[in-house]
């Protein structure tokens, strides 16, 4: 029997349940099969549904039976807003880009890569040899595994120059994804009042995890061109506010895709090493270079100025939240403390499959077709936008990342925009999270990492023809 004689079972049996009284006996498997002509096992499927949804019971040996209606009007929770008191930060339940978007939608808000971007084979082989080694039942150090912690120490000291002295596996703390090491870094770097200095838009993570420090935001604004913060105003940010910490996504930022020069990156170390400051280098998309590679800020310092933050949870698997901070002196030995208090260690099964997939020589060739398939997803979204929603700006098309930063026309109302698209079956992410204070203009971050690139130019359409509708 099919589900459709699953549905006429449940549906008639409804209506009986309706004018049935509380604790009334439903009829035997055996009448029901006979009643409605179809099997056990679709009978059995049938109750099991009804059962789901609380209109019966199962009583085994017995029967099944109407369930007793249970009072509508809930529990006063009214005690709890005095002994709560006010929230240290107001967050939101859930961020917009980790909404789930129905099976049937097309997917332009996600910031997770889709599985036929990620290395499944790897990852799935990965995890059957660490369930088989001594990580499955061994506790790991509470800094890490220190083969782990070595292969992201070397990926680092093959980008610092020779005259500077690079980093160890000693510098390297493993956290369970890059969220988590922010608050870490949050709390081990600025007292909870102190100012932080962040670029402006920025990760909504990070503003997050900033708020649940209870730090103070500074916003630096970042220019149109993608040229990455003013080292004036970073400076002037500095003395005005006398912070200590400034945090910062140096390549392919999130939402921005700006990368920033060589050159910019040494003036603005310069300003920070002035004030006696650090810099929070999120590298978030080092494996996601398309016409260029990652430079990480972090490789151009060695006096202890740059905490460096890089994780494998997106291009790896979301399943393998694993993530590396690597800080030199007292600044890596309290952020140490602070992941060893807040969850001792890091699952030793997951450090494991981690290190097994970026150590097999078929993950340098991952990324490199990966590089090839952003480079052809990015292009045809951004041709889509040119084409077909001339009123969506692009001040920069990302030489890396896994997202566009499109402007809209001024007075957009962007939460409308967002409910229109995806009563439409378009979901996109509303910029206003990306910005730590006031947004400077309507934005949204469109992502070309979801399934299905083929449909683009329908969905810019839709786009734009939910714009339409509020110009009038």
């Amino acid at each position: 029997m099919n589900n459709d004689s699953s549905a006429r079972i449940v549906a008639a049996l409804r209506a009986w349940i309706r004018d049935a009284p509380e604790g009334a006996q439903l009829p035997s498997t055996r009448a029901l099969v006979q009643q409605h002509e179809a099997s056990p096992v679709t009978v059995q499927k049938a109750l099991r549904r009804l059962v789901a949804e609380g209109l019966v019971e199962s009583r085994p040996g017995v029967g099944t039976f109407v369930r007793a209606v249970r009072p509508t009007r809930g529990p006063d929770f009214g005690w709890q807003t005095a002994a709560l008191r006010t929230p240290r930060a107001n967050l939101p339940r859930i961020a917009g880009p980790l909404l789930t978007a129905p099976p049937d939608a097309q997917v332009l808000h996600a910031g997770y890569p889709g599985p036929e971007l990620l290395p499944e084979r790897l990852v799935r082989t990965a995890l059957g040899r660490a369930a088989r080694g001594a990580a499955a039942t061994a506790r790991p150090p509470a800094q890490g595994m220190s083969e782990l912690r070595a292969w992201f120490a070397a990926e680092l000291a093959d980008a610092t120059p020779a005259h500077l002295g690079a980093v160890t596996p000693a510098d390297v703390v493993i956290a369970p994804g890059s969220q988590s090491a922010l608050s870490s870094i949050f709390r081990a770097l600025v007292a909870p009042g102190q100012s932080l200095l962040v670029e402006s838009p920025t990760y909504w993570g990070a503003i997050q995890a900033a708020h649940q420090a209870g730090v103070e935001l500074v916003p630096v604004p970042v220019s149109d061109d993608g040229a990455g913060p003013d080292p004036a105003e970073v400076d002037r940010s500095f003395r005005e506010t006398g912070a200590r910490a400034f945090y910062a996504q140096p390549n392919y930022a999130n939402p921005t895709g700006a990368q920033w020069s060589v050159e910019r990156a040494d003036e603005v170390l310069t300003v920070v090493r002035a004030h006696g400051a650090f810099l929070v280098d999120d590298d978030w998309a080092h494996d996601f270079g398309i016409d260029t590679t990652s430079r990480p800020v972090a490789a151009r310092d060695d006096a202890g100025h740059v905490v460096y933050l890089r994780s494998l949870t997106k291009s790896v698997s979301p399943a393998l939240r694993v993530a590396a901070v690597i800080a030199r002196g007292p600044a890596r030995d309290r952020i140490l403390g602070d992941r060893s208090a807040e969850s001792m260690y890091v699952s030793g099964l997951l450090q494991q499959a981690a290190l097994e997939v970026v150590s097999d020589p078929a993950w340098r060739t991952h990324l490199r077709r990966l590089r090839a398939q952003l480079r052809e997803r990015r292009d045809l979204l951004v041709e889509s936008l040119h084409e077909h929603a001339p009123s969506v700006a692009l001040d920069v098309v990302p030489p890396g990342g896994l997202h566009l930063w499109a402007r809209l026309p001024g007075g957009t109302d962007v939460e409308r925009l967002v409910r229109d698209c995806a009563a439409d079956g378009v979901w996109v992410a509303g910029g206003d999270e990306w910005f730590p204070a006031e947004p400077s203009a309507p934005y949204l971050r469109l992502s070309y990492i979801g399934p299905d690139p083929g449909g683009y130019p329908a969905a810019v359409r839709v786009l734009e023809g939910a714009l339409g509708r509020q110009r009038g």
